[in-house]
């Protein structure tokens, strides 16, 4: 897994508000005696990413290809330059049409087919793809590394100050890596965020985590409220980076209300209208079946808001109920495959609708045992109406076998 680097973030951050990201100057020696010299990317992030580079070699240059690609992608993308008479190539790939995820890392390389009709391949070069149109700040405790923009020193202390005690509450019950980096970004408003995540070719709004880059980014502005909102949003992203680190691959089998709501429910600050939330959608009947938030949430604001509260409410009664162990088996369990139902009554030995029942009963105070009676009362009576003919048949048929014995006697 790789991450960026304290040193490297802060030099790059430097390079970026300049326009630009100049790596080192870099030799690659290919099969065939190719180099690589003078290899830079400019960046202008969400627009184009600018490579530029000089190919030496002591034979004639044929054709020469740019290859480049995430370092988490499968796909490559390969692009033809023109080499000047001097060896310098240069090509401006559109950042807006296929995108990369912001603080994201590319990795790229070239490949000369030189007058022996031998194609030979340069070394790898590998650079963050970050947003470059903020003057970023950054501070770093432990593994974690806070970068802000607006806000003084207090601001970013305070900022590392909640992932800290966001790791604390994750501790209990998720495993802690304080090795591998964390980079947190803090937007000063919503907008801003919202803006890279769509450069980014991301949707969501109110925070975001890229578990698999161990990146996060928040929307927080500095004033009066800025504990509460710190305290909130980075423990919750904090969570989906941590709880990857621990499943591995077995992350994206979990349930979206699973993920949601361990991270819900680690939020220094659990939000206050949850409860509201709650209590009118059980009084109005209109709670989510958690089997419909397996695979996502809702669209709609309305009933994402209530997903998160039933969520964190209900993970909250698992744990409470099953202890820190059930949650441990029950992830399990989604990683080894199992279906969203069925996940349930392996860890738990109660299926996923039971627990939903038992947790409006238990925690919201509803009587499913009553509303389930009723819903069945129809079904109950036609049963009873087709079995009362046979039933009361066999009744009379015995009555007039014990009659003609009698009668015999």
């Amino acid at each position: 897994m790789s991450y960026l680097r304290k040193l490297g973030v802060r030099v790059v951050t430097i390079l970026l508000m300049l326009g630009s990201i100049p790596l080192s100057t870099y030799q690659a020696q290919g099969q065939g005696g190719v180099e690589v010299e003078n290899a830079t990317v400019a960046v202008d992030f969400g627009k184009t990413i600018t490579f530029a580079a000089k190919i030496k070699s002591p034979l004639p240059i044929q054709q020469v290809s740019l290859l480049f690609r995430g370092v988490r992608e499968d796909v490559t993308r390969v692009e033809t330059v023109q080499v000047a008479e001097d060896g310098s190539v240069s090509f401006t790939y559109d950042a807006s049409l296929n995108m990369f995820p912001p603080f994201s890392q590319i990795v790229f390389w070239f490949q000369a087919t030189l007058a022996d009709n031998q194609t030979y391949t340069s070394a790898p070069i590998t650079f963050p793809y970050n947003d470059s149109r903020f003057p970023w700040r950054d501070t770093t405790r432990s593994n974690v590394t806070v970068h802000w923009y607006a806000g003084d020193d207090a601001f970013g202390a305070a900022a590392l100050d909640a992932a800290g005690a966001g790791m604390l509450a994750m501790n209990e019950f998720i495993p802690i890596s304080l090795t591998e980096p964390v980079n947190i970004y803090i937007y000063s408003n919503i907008s801003d965020l919202q803006n890279t995540l769509m450069l980014g070719g991301e949707e969501w709004v109110g925070g975001h985590a890229s578990p698999e880059l161990g990146v996060v980014l928040v929307a927080v502005a500095p004033g009066t409220s800025q504990s509460m909102e710190l305290e909130t949003e980075i423990p919750h992203e904090l969570a989906h980076v941590m709880l990857y680190r621990s499943l591995g691959s077995k992350y994206l089998s979990q349930p979206a209300w699973l993920l949601e709501g361990i991270a819900s429910m680690v939020e220094l600050y659990p939000n206050p209208d949850y409860a509201r939330a709650l209590e009118i959608a059980s009084e109005n009947n209109s709670l989510l079946a958690f089997e419909d938030l397996c695979a996502s949430f809702p669209a709609d604001a309305g009933n994402a808001y209530l997903a998160y509260a039933q969520s964190q409410s209900f993970v909250t009664y698992i744990r409470e109920t099953y202890g820190t162990t059930g949650l441990g088996r029950l992830t399990n369990s989604y990683g080894d495959g199992f279906p969203c139902e069925l996940g349930a009554t392996n860890a738990l030995g109660t299926p996923l609708s039971q627990l939903d029942s038992r947790w409006r009963e238990s925690v919201l105070g509803q009587n499913t045992t009553g509303v389930a009676a009723r819903n069945l009362f129809p079904f109950i009576l036609l049963m009873i109406l087709v079995l009362v003919v046979p039933i009361w048949g066999a009744i009379d048929m015995l009555r007039q076998r014990r009659k003609r014995a009698k009668e015999s006697e």
